[in-house]
Parts: structure tokens; sequence; C-alpha cells
């Protein structure tokens, strides 16, 4: 059996991904900061039959990477695929001017410096077992054609630096069965993604669920919205 792990799982992308997963047969590791709310996405999927199991998960505390890493390879001795969709965007109607500079840091902590911990602690293990699937949430609002509107300029310079984070991990699996994508989920209906956001969770699970269970000779190191490639 093929395992996961989702950050930010108890809500939103990352709960709606766990248990899509679930349901096309994987074990998923719902990594989450809160226990509570990890425990009780916990029991809801349980309820609903998957195989799922809370894992607490900050990724903004580096220092917990190793930890995270041996209770998972305790229990399973792999990871094979790793969904880095925690993230946080405080500054939707400010301008790269007006954000202060502790919410500027820990968006960078939360959306790009996370998924890198993530990365630079699984990959290794998805390289040593020779498969692993990385799926980055990234956002069509962090790429370069967006960079000339300074509105939300602290989240967008978090998910540009992902999209590059994506190709410079990706380069680092080339002819080993590892694959590391980004994919936009577009603009979702979730407590990031607001009331007025066009697409429900379910909805942008497509490409989400695609990159995860790619073939050998899938695509790498490339972003997506659904199955369509996009420029960064």
């Amino acid at each position: 059996m093929k395992n996961a792990l989702v950050t930010g799982a108890n809500r939103g992308i990352g709960f709606e991904a766990s248990r899509q997963l679930a349901k096309t047969g994987y074990k998923v590791w719902l990594g989450a900061r809160r226990e509570e709310k990890g425990k009780k996405a916990e029991a809801i999927l349980k309820e609903e039959g998957f195989d799922v199991q809370y894992v607490f998960c900050d990724v903004a505390q580096p220092d917990r990477m190793e930890e995270l890493r041996d209770r998972i390879l305790e229990e399973d001795g792999k990871l094979d695929v790793l969904i880095n969709n925690a993230g946080i965007f405080p500054d939707k109607k400010e301008s790269i001017l007006d954000v202060d500079s502790v919410t500027f840091e820990d968006v960078q902590l939360v959306n790009y410096f996370g998924p890198y911990f993530l990365m630079r602690t699984f990959i290794p293990v998805m390289i040593d077992n020779n498969y692993g699937r990385v799926v980055n949430l990234a956002a069509e609002m962090g790429v370069s054609s967006a960079m000339d509107e300074p509105m939300a300029g602290a989240y967008k310079a978090s998910k540009y630096s992902l999209n590059a984070l994506t190709r410079l991990f990706a380069g680092s699996t080339r002819r080993k069965n590892v694959k590391v994508n980004s994919v936009s989920p577009g603009w979702v209906k979730t407590d990031l993604g607001g009331d007025k956001a066009k697409r429900e969770p379910e909805e942008a699970m497509e490409g989400i669920l695609w990159l995860a269970q790619l073939e050998e000779d899938g695509p790498n190191g490339k972003f997506f919205r659904d199955k369509e490639e996009l420029d960064f």
C-alpha cells in the first residue's frame, strides 16, 4: 500500500486531498499543527472508512521535521507522496509597501520554508526507495506576470519562490523515480480563499491527484492547473 503525507490536512484543500487519496487506496498521514483539529479530521475520515492517521506537523517548526520523518518511517518504512498544502495568506489587501516585516517573514516561513524543509527531509527517503511524488500547492498569483501588481506581495513572493523550489528539487531527482511538481488549485472556497471563490475543494482535486499518482515517465519540475501546464 502506498502512503501519503498531507500538510494542513485538517480543513479545506488539504482535508479533501486526504479524503480523495484515501478513497484511491492510500494510507494518509493527516499533518496538522493543532492536535484537536487534526484528530477531528482523522475521526471524520475514519468514520467514512478510510485509512488515515493524524500526525503533528507544523511547517513553521523546521526543528520538528526529523521527528515527523522518524514517526512515519517507524510505522511505514517509507513515504510515497508528499502534498505541501499548508499555507497562509494574511496580506490579501495590502501593498508590498504596507506589509510589516513580521507578517512578511511569517508568510515566507509557512509558504516557502515549510515546503523547503519538508522536501529536504523526505526527498532523500524517496530516492532511497526509488519512488516518490511531491505536489506543491502553488498559485497563479505567484507567477512572473502577476508581479507588476504590488498587492498581496508577501503571498505572491512566497508562491513564486515555491515554484523555483519545485524546479530546483526536481533537478535533484533526475534519473530517479521521484517527481516534484507544483499545482494551482484555482480560487477555492476555503478559509484562505474566502466565500466568493469559484471552486469547491473537490473541484480542485484533479491536478493534485494526477500529480500524486504520476507514472514514471510523467512530468517533473512543472507547474499545472488541473492537467494544463502553466508558465511561471
